[in-house]
């Protein structure tokens, strides 16, 4: 059937890689066969964005798309992080809703036709909400508590436990990505727009082959910059402490005044000087913060891009990330 004459609406699945050669076969075959159960009722396209992959990554996409032609490809021009990879990815998806999933299989390619199932019903956004995981209990709890932690502090919603494993309604999609921000934090953008939001519970599985990118580095940098987008608390907090010890020196200050000749010199001196550290430790903290948002807004201002794509290794026209 001509795609122009198909009535059947169109899902994008976006599929961000990076050097996962073994593991981009694997998870096409849990796909169709997840996905084929729709297919009288759905279209699809597979849309992989290779995140300037050093090994065979590109080459296994291609090798699918030699027999599948819903099969494509977009190459970054280098190494952009995730979060550059959904936001391009969901820019090239000419679906009418886009799914956005790991190649790893730790979200299961299974659940994406519950997530069709709920937009058909009339859901602008489908999303896995990770029930449960295998890993270590302190990573666990740590988890749980940036996410609640975030979702206090933040300056709008955030859906809890979600993660970027979801579905968006095209209409959603185009509201996500009018964002101009160079530090993209998808699920916060996804929280923000609103519209109506289903979760469904799952068990995050383990890794289909291979070794994960992701560590305790990443996911502490990944946690600062989700509060970063989406919160202005810690520059609130700089003025909220400021406050409290501006009136803690104004009481201090005139009871060391009047008690000073009935205190010893050398617990008057560590006095000062402790009271002087902090206040030091205190600016610097200050200071730091600033510069922070600072250098943010600096790096939104100048307009670098948040992705460029290689038109020579995508097998689809690039756009422009503001396109």
């Amino acid at each position: 059937m001509d795609a122009s004459s198909d009535s059947r609406r169109l899902v994008t699945i976006v599929c961000p890689v990076f050097n996962e050669e073994k593991a981009v076969p694997l998870f096409y075959e849990r796909l169709v066969k997840a996905l084929a159960a729709l297919d009288d009722r759905v279209r699809f396209e597979i849309l992989f964005v290779n995140n300037r992959s050093t090994d065979g990554t590109a080459a296994a996409v291609l090798a699918l798309r030699e027999k599948d032609p819903r099969v494509q490809m977009l190459t970054m021009s280098r190494n952009y992080g995730y979060q550059a990879s959904i936001s391009a990815g969901m820019r090239h998806a000419s679906g009418d809703a886009s799914v956005n999933i790991d190649v790893d299989c730790e979200d299961p390619p299974e659940m994406i036709p519950k997530f069709i199932e709920r937009w058909l019903e009339g859901a602008d956004i489908a999303y896995g909400v990770r029930a449960q995981r295998e890993e270590f209990f302190l990573m666990h709890w740590a988890r749980k508590f940036f996410y609640r932690l975030t979702k206090s502090i933040s300056d709008h919603e955030i859906v809890l436990d979600m993660a970027e494993f979801f579905l968006v309604d095209k209409k959603v999609k185009e509201h996500v990505l009018a964002t101009r921000s160079t530090f993209p934090f998808v699920r916060g953008q996804v929280g923000f727009v609103g519209f109506r939001r289903e979760g469904i519970p799952y068990k995050r599985e383990k890794r289909i082959i291979g070794e994960t990118h992701y560590n305790l580095i990443s996911a502490i940098r990944f946690g600062l910059a989700g509060i970063l987008s989406s919160s202005t608390f810690p520059l609130r907090l700089l003025a909220y402490v400021g406050c409290v010890i501006f009136a803690l020196d104004l009481i201090a200050a005139p009871a060391l005044i009047v008690w000073s000749p009935h205190i010893r010199t050398e617990y008057l001196v560590r006095g000062f000087l402790t009271a002087f550290l902090l206040h030091l430790g205190w600016l610097v903290f200050s200071a730091g913060m600033l510069a922070i948002y600072v250098a943010r807004i600096y790096k939104d201002s100048i307009g670098l891009p948040l992705y460029v794509g290689d038109p020579k290794h995508s097998t689809i026209e690039v756009r422009k990330h503001h396109e």
